[in-house]
């Protein structure tokens, strides 16, 4: 069985430019975007636009919605729908305090009822797959997970991506891949494995495993040609580190708003500085410009001075 690998939805990271630099490598199977509000979709606000830029490849990329009220989610994956897209993601997963203090995100485990119903709500109106991207649950309780997404599934769940960990654990022991692959035997649509992917290797390992596909978040930031390396079966890759920045940076510049720049670069830049030598010293010195120009003046010193 063919296994796929997903490039995971994360905040100020999951963007077009970063979709752009992983497609320098090849690829992967589907790309899920960073959180889309569902209330702000609609509000008239600037950056929107940005959010719902399914590039460079539409046919992979996969809208992940978030939100607390069910109309609202309905319309924006409606309107969604519409757009050229691979399919609609529900997060149902997200433990951050202010996320879940508004009954988004993982505030949607609390009930299996409620989910379901948005789920029912969601799916007549939804062509393309969809899906819904979650934790084990509040409690570390794999019987209520399986009786959640049965009725996600039952509901019409064409796929979930499983983050195994508890609604408050957050980092804080490692993520328990067996439920992924007891989930898998329970239900009869594909399930997806999330959670401390760090290199190629791992990736490779996880997809031996009882699942339908593999999901890397940071790790894809840290190396974007981890997708590259997994499909050679762990062939080592040695891109041009310094290139690869530069060509993030170009990509930002393209297809991020001009508000973005900064914020992302160093989000970006967090992680992929870890495959230098002097990585921290350099990350300290990017957090101290103020201007897209000056991290990549540091950026181009940094290997005049190091690398070479």
């Amino acid at each position: 069985m063919k296994v796929s690998y997903f490039l995971a939805p994360m905040a100020e990271l999951s963007h077009r430019a970063l979709r752009e630099l992983i497609e320098d490598f090849g690829g992967c199977d589907s790309y899920f975007t960073e959180m889309i509000s569902a209330t702000a979709l609609f509000a008239g606000g600037p950056f929107e636009k940005w959010y719902i830029d399914a590039g460079p490849k539409p046919e992979k990329c996969v809208f992940q919605l978030v939100g607390s009220d069910s109309g609202q989610i309905s319309r924006a994956a409606a309107f969604l729908d519409r757009l050229e897209c691979a399919g609609i993601d529900i997060n149902m997963g997200c433990s951050a305090p202010l996320i879940r203090k508004t009954g988004s995100g993982a505030a949607w485990m609390a009930s299996v009822d409620r989910a379901g119903e948005l789920i029912s709500q969601i799916r007549p109106l939804v062509k393309r797959r969809l899906s819904v991207k979650l934790r084990i649950g509040f409690k570390d309780d794999f019987e209520y997970l399986v009786k959640f997404c049965r009725r996600l599934e039952a509901e019409g769940t064409e796929l979930i991506t499983l983050h195994p960990r508890t609604v408050t654990e957050k980092f804080k022991r490692l993520a328990r891949w067996e439920y992924v692959g007891a989930l898998r035997q329970e239900l009869k649509i594909p399930v997806a494995g999330n959670g401390d992917i760090a290199n190629a290797q791992e990736l490779i390992r996880r997809a031996g495993g009882p699942c339908d596909a593999v999901m890397a978040g940071r790790a894809a930031v840290r190396q974007p040609w981890i997708f590259a390396e997994a499909r050679e079966r762990g062939g080592r890759y040695i891109p041009n580190l310094e290139e690869t920045g530069l060509r993030f940076i170009e990509l930002l510049t393209k297809y991020q708003p001009v508000e973005f720049h900064v914020s992302r670069a160093k989000r970006f830049f967090g992680f992929f500085c870890d495959n230098l030598k002097w990585g921290t010293y350099l990350k300290n010195q990017l957090n101290r410009e103020e201007g897209l120009a000056g991290i990549e003046l540091v950026w181009k010193e940094y290997f005049k001075q190091n690398e070479n």
